[in-house]
């Protein structure tokens, strides 16, 4: 029998925009409570205003998440203010894309000190909610580029691969608390991360995934049965050409 999570709590981090913005109001539409972390405040705060509109509690706490200390106070803020999370979405990831010689090596760092510390970050300061719980689910949004890597993504993939490990053994380790940890590995998402400013121009609806294509797996994911859950899928488009 499918899991009704109508009351759960969820903290999405990256959710002023794309994947973040619609999972945050496809959780919504479910009767999921919202805690939505991001660096930009006024983002967070028109998906807020999106959520709110289907009757369930949302907080925001703007916060980099490669630094610990936002992260901490971020989610103290939520938990304070929603409860502690039943659910967390590490959404929040960066681009990173160049060759390797060319890339500046500033870049090259501030790629997985998001991608992957980020992720840590957040992670290690909800984990203690499950565990309190003895109950709970993580979702993280990896990459295709994180099972194969392409030329020119030294950086990016190298930290979606450094993802696939983290999860993994995490998955392994919290399996004893009932703690479900699925990761995500799309291939190319409408998003302003694989289109930058010419999303609009290049955004076929008809050939690419949608921000809400994801939304609608992760729900069914969550939905799954407690006693089971996918611990890894890669999402492709079906005919992209």
């Amino acid at each position: 029998m499918a899991q009704n999570i109508q009351g759960k709590i969820a903290y999405i981090t990256g959710a002023g925009s794309g994947i973040g913005r619609a999972t945050a109001i496809q959780l919504a539409k479910e009767g999921v409570h919202i805690g939505l972390m991001a660096r930009t405040e006024s983002k967070l705060l028109r998906v807020a205003n999106e959520v709110k509109q289907y009757g369930v509690k949302v907080h925001i706490a703007p916060c980099d998440i490669a630094e610990m200390d936002q992260v901490e106070e971020g989610v103290d803020y939520l938990r304070n203010g929603l409860g502690p999370a039943d659910i967390l979405i590490n959404n929040a990831a960066i681009g990173g894309h160049g060759s390797f010689l060319e890339m500046d090596p500033i870049d090259w760092k501030r790629t997985f000190e998001v991608n992957v510390f980020g992720t840590y970050h957040v992670t290690r300061a909800v984990l203690p909610h499950l565990i309190e719980k003895n109950k709970g689910d993580i979702i993280t949004i990896s990459s295709s580029n994180g099972l194969k890597a392409t030329a020119e993504s030294t950086a990016y993939s190298g930290s979606k691969f450094a993802i696939q490990g983290m999860t993994e053994a995490l998955m392994q380790e919290v399996r004893r608390n009932n703690i479900r940890v699925f990761t995500l590995n799309p291939s190319l998402v409408a998003t302003e991360l694989a289109f930058g400013d010419k999303l609009t121009e290049h955004n076929n609806k008809e050939k690419y995934m949608q921000p809400e294509d994801l939304a609608e797996y992760m729900v069914s994911q969550l939905k799954l049965n407690q006693r089971m859950f996918i611990k890894s899928s890669l999402q492709w488009a079906t005919n992209p050409f």
